[in-house]
Order: C-alpha cells, then sequence, then structure tokens
C-alpha cells in the first residue's frame, strides 16, 4: 500500500515538472512570436496587398531563400477599413521587411509600429507625387514604375546577398511595363480632338488612369460594397454628364454596374468598366494583363465617339 502511494506521488511529481517544463517552453514561443523572432532561415518579405505582393513577386521571382507573403487575401481588394487578423501577426513577426503601397493606404500601420516597432518597412509610393487624399498610384504605369523600382532598391539594400538578382528580375520586369506603356500612349494619341476629354469617375483609383489619358474628372463618387447612394447623387451626376458633356464613366463593374445603368437611362453617358488590380489570380504577369485590357476597353469607347 506505502509502495502504491509513494509511486503515486513520484508519477504526479515527474507530471508536475514535465508541465512546467512544457509552459516554460510555449512561454519562450509566445514571446518569440510576438517580438517577431525568425523561425526559420532565411530572408522573410511581406506584403501589404494585392498590387504590392505582385509588383515584389516580379523581383523577388525564384531567389532561393527568400520567402514573399502576403497580409490580405488576394479577394481583399482595397485596405478600407482592413483589419489585421493574427495569421497577419504572425507573419509580420517574422518578417525581414514590409512593403507597403504607402499614401495613407494601410490605415493600420500604426499598430504596426507600435507592435513591431524594429520592423523594417519599405515605402513604395515615397518618391510618387500623389494626387491629393488619394493613394492608389499604381493605376498609372509610370507611377507603378516607380513604385517597383523603390521596392527593388529597398530589397537589394536589406538583403544585399540577392542584390544582382533583385536588379535583373526587376529589369525585366521594367521592360515589361515599358511596352505596356508604350501600348498606353499610343492609344492616347488615337484619340479623336472631338472626343471632349471628360470624365465621371465611380472609383477613385480611376483618377491615376483618366490623368495618364488626358482626361479631366469633372465629378467622381467612390463606390463600394457600403456607399449607399441617394436620389439627390444621382440627379446631380445625371445633370453633371448633360451640362458637360461629358462621355464617359469610368467604373469598377462589381459596385459600379447598377449606378452605371441607372445614370445611362436618364443621359447619353458610355459606362466604361475597368479593373482597379486590386484582386487577381497571384501570377507575376496579373498586373499587365489587367491593365492591358483596361487600355484595350478605353480604346473600344474612344473608338465609338468618332
Amino acid at each position: 500500500m506505502k509502495t502504491a502511494i509513494k509511486n503515486k506521488y513520484v508519477f504526479t511529481a515527474l507530471l508536475l515538472i514535465l508541465l512546467a517544463a512544457a509552459g516554460i517552453g510555449l512561454t519562450e514561443l509566445y514571446v518569440r512570436f510576438e517580438r517577431g523572432a525568425e523561425p526559420e532561415s532565411g530572408f522573410h518579405v511581406v506584403t501589404s496587398f494585392y498590387p504590392v505582393y505582385i509588383a515584389a513577386e516580379n523581383i523577388i521571382g525564384d531567389v532561393g531563400g527568400v520567402s514573399l507573403a502576403n497580409l490580405s487575401e488576394p479577394q481583399t481588394g482595397c485596405l478600407h477599413d482592413y483589419q489585421l487578423t493574427t495569421e497577419d501577426m504572425r507573419k509580420l513577426s517574422a518578417a525581414d521587411v514590409f512593403l507597403i503601397n504607402g499614401g495613407g493606404m494601410e490605415h493600420f500601420l500604426s499598430e504596426v509600429a507600435g507592435r513591431y516597432p524594429s520592423l523594417t518597412v519599405v515605402n513604395a509610393s515615397e518618391q510618387i507625387d500623389l494626387l491629393a487624399d488619394n493613394a492608389h498610384a499604381w493605376m498609372s504605369i509610370p507611377d507603378y514604375m516607380v513604385q517597383v523600382q523603390t521596392i527593388a532598391d529597398g530589397l537589394s539594400a536589406l538583403d544585399e546577398a540577392h542584390r544582382k538578382e533583385y536588379e535583373a528580375n526587376c529589369g525585366r520586369y521594367m521592360q515589361q511595363l515599358k511596352q505596356l506603356l508604350k501600348k498606353q500612349q499610343a492609344v492616347r494619341e488615337q484619340i479623336p480632338q472631338s472626343v471632349p476629354r471628360r470624365s465621371v469617375l465611380f472609383h477613385e483609383a480611376f483618377a491615376y488612369l483618366a490623368r495618364d489619358f488626358g482626361l479631366q474628372a469633372a465629378g467622381s463618387l467612390d463606390l463600394d460594397e457600403e456607399r449607399q447612394v441617394s436620389a439627390g447623387e444621382v440627379a446631380q451626376v445625371v445633370r453633371l454628364v448633360k451640362e458637360q458633356a461629358v462621355p464617359f464613366i469610368l467604373a469598377e463593374e462589381q459596385y459600379g454596374k447598377q449606378m452605371c445603368e441607372t445614370v445611362q437611362k436618364e443621359a447619353d453617358v458610355q459606362a466604361v468598366y475597368l479593373d482597379p488590380c486590386v484582386q487577381g489570380d497571384g501570377r507575376a504577369d496579373s498586373y499587365v494583363r489587367a491593365m492591358r485590357e483596361n487600355i484595350r476597353v478605353l480604346q473600344e469607347a474612344f473608338a465609338k465617339l468618332k
């Protein structure tokens, strides 16, 4: 009987020791997680959302020992009211650099800085003269090219071992973007002089695209899944289109189609549906494909007004 009791105490003591050791181990892991300790070797890059991710994907390519992760899911779109998740924090805890669009797009940046004060942040829009209160610079091919170069320079400075690879990959991507820009410029030059250079925007991202095609924004409504449009706003857009003979409404089909159809019933105006390039399949050529289609759609819209 005494032996059984003694064995019971020994077992209990051993169990407590094991639990204490496990607790210490878990605490250590938690501290490492919170401090952003690197659990694996290599250079870890995290991007804030889709356009920045695609730029980084082209620059990093298949460079060995470099990982790339994105905070938001590919279908998140613009980061309006985006809330950081536990998974986001896990990614940031392991990051060597955080690539952002900048211009106020990442409203949660102060939270990231508070949690990970030593994390290096590269602002892709740092060298860009942004339109007032509009961070959607990637919708301008020339501005996007500046963002790509800024990201490449940032990665090269932080990970010098792979500088030449980053520069080479950046150069190849720049050649694709130059061809895209050349196509855009050719379409702009073909716009008939008789076409009024005015448009109404139903997404603020298209302000950059309109500018690059020489179109002035006569008015704008930034539509999304939460935007409730009043009857007065509809009437105002219709009046604007009629008074200024606006030939185009530039809109995103997902959120702007209903509004476009309403306005088209009252006014003679084309609805041109464009891709804001904030969602996609994750392929490296995603941006090029989307912008090429935007250029084609605009070219067709201009041709209809000849």
